[in-house]
């Protein structure tokens, strides 16, 4: 997988267009590790795949287990979810490729829970099924829940390619999607684990809006964050074939050495259940300073 620009170009063209001063100051300390083979884009020279994948099922349960209809209350579960960077591979029209401004949020349909498909080609993402569960919860109102709230949400394949970024999978638009969260705060997407590229931990990144109408741009999104998953659910994943250089790199990457999470990740771990051959669920709260 390679990098069109590489990490240089990506790293600096964050810093001006989307880090806040915690972001840069983490993506500044990145800067001395050396180029990545991919950063965000996926640079996989192998198309991706519309047909289903065949799932291990040697793998076991991850030893997390959670609740995904109970609302939490601790002062732990109801932290503010850091802010981290969009990277530069958003969908989310703050920025262009090849002249074009890339904006999935005007798609028709991309308010939806299912986000494998393609919006705007017969094209499906590929891998071991994952369903996501946020709920948006009011730090400053004792984690009330926010209903009506609007999460943006988007991820790499399994080959570690981002839609309507990368080459291969340029003219998709899978794995991207908008939830508008129900009268508990719950957001529900179902979708792939994504893959491990070079130089990253796996994640997850979203965009949250006050409301729908507002969800068409960035700039009006009131928290841009990232989550992760638990190390023993991702060597599982990743044993299966449709992941194909995801352990590895996986094994070069830690959470400490992480360019995001090195600060933590306390408030952007995910809670697992599930199998390679049942899929997973995850679930997480997002805690925000209304």
């Amino acid at each position: 997988m390679q990098n069109e620009h590489g990490l240089q170009h990506d790293l600096e063209k964050l810093l001006i267009q989307h880090a806040s001063r915690r972001q840069a100051l983490k993506i500044v300390a990145g800067l001395s590790i050396a180029p990545l083979a991919l950063m965000g884009c996926g640079g996989s020279d192998s198309s991706t795949s519309t047909s289903s994948t065949t799932t291990s099922d040697t793998s076991t349960s991850t030893s997390s287990t959670s609740s995904t209809t109970t609302s939490s209350t601790s002062t732990s579960s109801c932290s503010v979810i850091p802010t981290e960077t969009g990277g530069p591979y958003p969908g989310d029209g703050t920025n262009s490729v090849n002249g074009r401004t890339v904006n999935a949020l005007i798609l028709t349909g991309i308010v939806r829970s299912n986000i494998k498909p393609s919006l705007t080609t017969t094209n499906t993402a590929t891998g071991i099924p994952l369903t996501i569960k946020l709920k948006l919860v009011n730090t400053n109102s004792s984690c009330a829940s926010l209903a009506g709230y609007v999460v943006y949400l988007w991820h790499c394949t399994a080959s570690g390619e981002y839609s309507l970024y990368s080459t291969n999978v340029i003219s998709d638009s899978f794995l991207r999607g908008v939830q508008v969260a129900d009268a508990d705060g719950y957001v529900t997407f179902e979708t792939i684990f994504p893959g491990c590229y070079s130089g990253r931990m796996p994640h997850v990144h979203f965009e949250v809006y006050p409301s729908l109408t507002l969800a068409t741009i960035a700039t009006n999104a009131i928290k841009t964050s990232q989550f992760t998953f638990p190390l023993a659910t991702m060597n599982n994943v990743y044993t299966d074939s449709a992941y194909s250089g995801s352990a590895t790199n996986l094994s070069k990457i830690s959470f400490a050495t992480d360019m995001v999470f090195s600060d933590g990740v306390t408030n952007q771990m995910a809670t697992m259940t599930g199998s390679n051959s049942a899929g997973y669920v995850s679930t997480l709260t997002v805690g925000l300073a209304i």
